[in-house]
């Protein structure tokens, strides 16, 4: 009974899919809904699959995982999905002043704190280096690359976009620039050895710490870059620059005014820090900050991402920053993750071979491709943004390649 009616409602949302194609597979029938492209197939092969699906994306995922219902290409899948979510999100935003004493009620109860912060980056960063070697490219930079040109391997994107932060914040050889969220050392060593700067880097993941400690030794670079264990709460001291690449989606959004508050604390009058952030749509951000979702659930525990506008009111109200400059790199995440979800597919037997089982495997894929999916949309974005301090009189470096991502064979 429960399967039927919460089929019935599934169907009932697929047949009002506007833009893209579904074509539904259950039981030896096929059913098609709307036209156009994307176009995604999904083919049911457990009941059971209908209930969880009417509770939106966890339920999504989470029989995918279970091999309820399968698709040739999920991302394609998502993508449908998120092209026909404005009638929902229209209903979600509304509901959510009546949500907004609950969200408040469960933030109080899961704070933030730094022990917490250890645990979810446990969670998900210390999942085994090997895994990460396997789906990244050589400089284990685990954000979004830009891709210059079109022929552009991963590694050689990856370098790209440390490049342009380290342009962006005219980094010289007499700066000390911090980095918080080391990941394995990526921009440490990077921005180290090309521009000759001290950096000191931290990091809440050991699996991290060890690798970064391991790299940095590997270039020899044991004098100019301190690796540390601590959360950016603990940290003290002035530097020249900051760096954060893609770690404000662990902060939480209690927390976004504090992280600003201590950046700028730790910047001298006439430094800047360069942000890259995983945005979400303004308009989707109150929906979303507090939800139990497949990705913060299942992925990053506790993980929330903040809009272009929180980032620039918290800016405004808790730092003494001025926001200079802000690039949209979103197509080149899309990219980015493709090209992970390649590496992945590549080297299957490898990674089945390090003990990560099948199940896994359908968590990781779908999680990737729910990501990519994303970015093409645009329900989720990507952007580096500069951050002054009132004495900061640097000049923005642009770069003439990338004028239009479209240019260079990265999709729109």
């Amino acid at each position: 009974m429960i399967e039927r009616v919460a089929r019935r409602l599934v169907v009932a949302l697929l047949e009002r899919i506007e833009s893209g194609q579904l074509t539904l597979v259950e039981g030896g029938a096929r059913r098609v809904f709307g036209s156009g492209s994307p176009q995604a197939t999904v083919v049911v092969h457990d009941p059971s699959v209908w209930p969880a699906l009417a509770r939106g994306g966890k339920g999504f995922a989470q029989t995918f995982v279970a091999g309820k219902w399968d698709s040739p290409d999920v991302t394609a899948v998502v993508e449908v999905a998120a092209r026909n979510l404005g009638g929902i999100d229209a209903i979600r935003r509304a509901l959510t002043p009546v949500r907004e004493p609950w969200q408040r009620g469960r933030s109080f109860l899961v704070r933030n704190t730094p022990l917490r912060s250890r645990e979810d980056i446990a969670a998900h960063y210390d999942l085994g280096n090997d895994l990460f070697e396997l789906m990244l490219d050589e400089t284990m930079m685990y954000s979004a690359a830009i891709f210059e040109r079109r022929d552009m391997s991963l590694a050689e994107a990856s370098r790209a976009k440390l490049d342009r932060i380290c342009d962006k914040l005219d980094i010289q050889p007499s700066d000390h620039v911090l980095e918080i969220g080391t990941g394995w050392g990526g921009f440490a060593v990077h921005a180290a050895s090309t521009r000759g700067c001290r950096v000191t880097t931290t990091t809440l993941s050991r699996e991290q710490r060890d690798l970064a400690l391991a790299r940095v030794r590997e270039a020899g670079l044991e004098d100019r870059v301190t690796v540390l264990l601590n959360d950016y709460r603990e940290l003290e001291g002035q530097y020249d620059k900051l760096v954060s690449i893609e770690m404000i989606e662990a902060v939480g959004w209690k927390d976004f005014g504090t992280f600003f508050e201590r950046c700028a604390a730790l910047i001298r009058p006439e430094g800047a820090m360069a942000l890259q952030a995983i945005t979400i749509d303004d308009r989707l951000y109150d929906v979303e900050k507090a939800q139990r979702s497949f990705m913060n659930s299942l992925i990053f525990p506790n993980g929330c991402l903040p809009s272009v506008e929180v980032i620039a009111r918290s800016v405004a109200r808790d730092s003494d920053f001025r926001m200079v400059d802000l690039e949209d790199i979103t197509p080149h995440y899309a990219e980015t993750l493709r090209r992970w979800r390649a590496n992945v597919d590549a080297t299957e037997d490898r990674i089945q071979a390090l003990g990560y089982d099948e199940r896994f495997l359908r968590l990781w894929r779908l999680y990737l491709s729910f990501c990519e999916a994303g970015f093409t949309e645009r329900r989720i974005g990507s952007v580096q943004i500069v951050l002054a301090k009132p004495r900061w009189r640097g000049q923005i470096a642009t770069a003439e390649a990338v004028t239009s991502p479209s240019a260079v064979g990265v999709a729109v």
